[in-house]
């Protein structure tokens, strides 16, 4: 998939209506209050050699990189929000909402927008033993941990 693709799901995650329950929808899940999409996906295991993998990863993270700039020309500075005390807070035994979970769970960071009553969020998940790299996007109305 493209960036411009990309933009163009994205886009559509910000107008389409939150169903009333957690629900497969396209590249990722929808529930009450939120849409998530996997942009990227990068699974260390996927095969080719070390030099494949590492390719891979390169190109995710550009994919990132280029997403974040065209969306701050869009909406101005991301807010950079680390994920670090909602994690200590979920592993102290805090529920934490979803789409926020599995952010909170696997990632650093996030680069964050709020647009027409919104969140949209930028995630990278990244492994810290390997090459893998994923790129994903959520949509939602549920504030941010």
């Amino acid at each position: 998939m493209t960036t411009a693709h990309h933009l163009r799901l994205i886009d559509g995650m910000r107008t389409k209506s939150f169903p009333p329950e957690r629900v497969p929808s396209g590249a990722g899940v929808s529930g009450p209050g939120y849409h998530t999409a996997l942009l990227v996906g990068e699974d260390a295991h996927e095969g080719g050699d070390e030099a494949d993998r590492v390719e891979r990863r390169a190109q995710c993270l550009a994919e990132h990189d280029a997403l974040v700039t065209l969306l701050t020309l869009r909406w101005g500075e991301p807010q950079v929000v680390s994920l670090w005390s909602a994690q200590e807070r979920m592993m102290a035994g805090e529920v934490i909402a979803e789409p926020w979970v599995e952010p909170v769970a696997s990632c650093e960071y996030l680069q964050l927008w709020h647009e027409e009553g919104r969140w949209i969020a930028v995630v990278l998940y990244q492994q810290d033993d390997g090459p893998g790299c994923e790129l994903g996007v959520l949509v939602t109305v549920v504030d941010p941990p």
